[in-house]
């Protein structure tokens, strides 16, 4: 309670105001990414109210935001797909079994976050590097900007797609008053954004400029497309609501999903994985701008539990918002208040203000994000891309085009995955094996650099144990064994000179190698020398312990 507390606030007003803005943010990409999973607009609301308030009041990262993501959402289509099938083909058809399969999804997704959480899974996004967070963001801001294309008119009521004839969409805007008029109001909403800083900072920009743009829209009777009309034009019916209640009798539906478990298992684990990377990376970024540090394990249950309660009470779960977060922080919110009245102010506008809200124009919801896409962009990377390593150029081009292609998640473990990959290869082609002949005829390989999976076969390469003569020494005092690989490298080579009648001599091994090789073998208490100068470390492996 006092870590509550002490991180609830330090600036109430720029909280409040931060929270505010974040909430009118929210509604519009809560509401799209509930058409975007094929369920009811208040289903994404709700989801993102309950997520919300949860993960403010418990999550591991101050002013992190979190709601119903895109992410997750391209995900929960296809079991709602699937439970919506299975509805139709029962005997007594079920309304919306499918969405009824997506809450019980949830159920498990939150165990499994839990789960994380409780293992210290969530320290493992220290480990991502640097190239991978950089691409990852850029990506993102690449994202951010396509899916703002979308609410424009041309693209919105598909007149011209702008992906495919792109000039062709260009050339009607000439003749395209609807579109010009949103275009026009978006460039007020991130001038004002741009200039009011500069005069003041004791209002948040981006809360300003949307009720301006609202307020010249409404007094001046403009027609332009609104919160209400994008409900309205996806297949919705509007904001107003009540609060969530619980959604189902979990027994009942049990049956249904007999011979379909595998999906929604399936499902889960990957809305689960998708969920935490999403949000440790936010909080990474977070935690870069504010120059503080939240704690991932914290984060991950948080986030569990949040999607539990969205599948007892009919939320469509979520995760953490990069470009929500990023409104928060900018704005001057950097408490746990800020999330807190951003969850809380969006369940108002369910319940109160749906009315008002409706009124808000697409396009100042626009401004605001357009304003984000560029604070989000790592501009610095044109310029350090000629300057830093090929691989970790290759890294950041990769991530970044991943994540437009396929999605985060993906982006980020295949960015992981090249970079673990380069700097094993980069390790490997380091070890070396200076050598030198003693007075009396022994030969001495002094080994430097890694001794690890994948450089065994270069240290292999560096003896000629045909050719040495009878007695050698393999000197380990500048090289470090990391794994078993290495293990095994090294009893392999020393049973290649015995086998030949030569004498050999293990030094400066540490006391775990000393350990695994005898495990192996007795006969290497003749070959290990024992110094008191002997290396200190651990082998990341005890396999050799359990295999002899």
């Amino acid at each position: 309670m006092k870590f509550l507390l002490k991180s609830l606030t330090s600036n109430p007003k720029n909280d409040i105001l931060s929270g505010l803005t974040v909430a009118l943010a929210l509604v519009p990409e809560a509401v799209a990414f509930a058409f975007v999973a094929d369920i009811d607009p208040l289903v994404g609301l709700y989801g993102a109210f309950m997520v919300g308030i949860i993960t403010s009041i418990f999550g591991g990262r101050p002013g992190m935001i979190s709601g119903a993501t895109g992410a997750m959402a391209v995900i929960m289509v296809n079991l709602v797909h699937e439970g919506n099938v299975v509805g139709k083909t029962l005997a007594e058809p079920v309304d919306q079994l499918g969405l009824q399969w997506l809450f019980i999804t949830l159920l498990i997704v939150g165990a499994i976050q839990i789960v994380a959480g409780f293992a210290k899974l969530g320290k493992f996004v220290r480990l991502i590097p640097h190239p991978v967070m950089m691409g990852f963001v850029n990506g993102l801001a690449i994202v951010i900007f396509l899916a703002q294309l979308k609410m424009f008119p041309a693209i919105g009521e598909g007149k011209i797609d702008f992906f495919e004839r792109p000039i062709d969409f260009l050339g009607s805007m000439v003749g395209n008053t609807e579109l010009l008029i949103m275009v026009g109001f978006v460039l007020l909403t991130m001038a004002i954004m741009h200039f009011l800083p500069k005069l003041t900072t004791k209002i948040p920009s981006a809360l300003t400029a949307i009720i301006i743009v609202s307020v010249i829209c409404i007094w001046g009777e403009i027609d332009v497309s609104t919160v209400q009309s994008f409900i309205q034009d996806g297949g919705g019916s509007g904001l107003e609501g009540g609060l969530p209640t619980f959604q189902f009798q979990i027994f009942p539906l049990i049956g249904t999903i007999s011979g379909h478990w595998g999906t929604v298992i399936s499902t889960a684990f990957l809305l689960a994985a998708v969920g935490l990377i999403e949000s440790l990376m936010t909080l990474n970024l977070v935690d870069e701008i504010t120059e503080t540090r939240g704690s991932g394990n914290r984060e991950c249950v948080a986030q569990g539990a949040s999607n539990i309660i969205n599948g007892l009470f009919g939320g469509m779960g979520g995760c953490a918002m990069i470009g929500q977060s990023l409104i928060n922080v900018n704005s001057g919110g950097r408490g746990r208040l800020s999330g807190i009245i951003a969850a809380s102010a969006l369940l108002c506008f369910i319940l109160f203000g749906s009315s008002v809200i409706e009124q808000i124009p697409i396009a100042a919801l626009v401004g605001v994000m357009m304003m984000v896409v560029i604070g989000t962009f790592a501009w610095s990377s044109f310029r350090i891309l000629t300057k830093i390593p090929v691989a970790d150029a290759i890294v950041l081009i990769a991530v970044s085009a991943i994540t437009v292609w396929q999605d985060l998640a993906i982006a980020v473990i295949a960015g992981v995955i090249i970079s673990a990959l380069v700097f094993a290869w980069e390790n490997a082609t380091r070890i070396r094996a200076r050598k030198r002949m003693k007075e009396d005829g022994t030969k001495v390989y002094e080994i430097w650099g890694p001794l690890f999976f994948g450089s065994t076969t270069t240290f292999n390469s560096k003896f000629d144990v045909k050719n040495d003569p009878d007695k050698v020494e393999i000197d380990f005092i500048e090289s470090k064994v990391s794994d078993h690989s290495g293990i095994e490298a090294i009893k392999n080579l020393a049973d290649k000179y015995l086998d030949l009648g030569k004498q050999v001599k293990l030094i400066h091994l540490s006391p775990d190698c000393k350990r695994l090789l005898l495990k192996a073998d007795p006969k290497f208490r003749e070959v290990i020398e024992i110094s008191i100068n002997d290396p200190r470390y651990h082998v990341v492996t005890d396999k050799m312990d359990h295999e002899v």
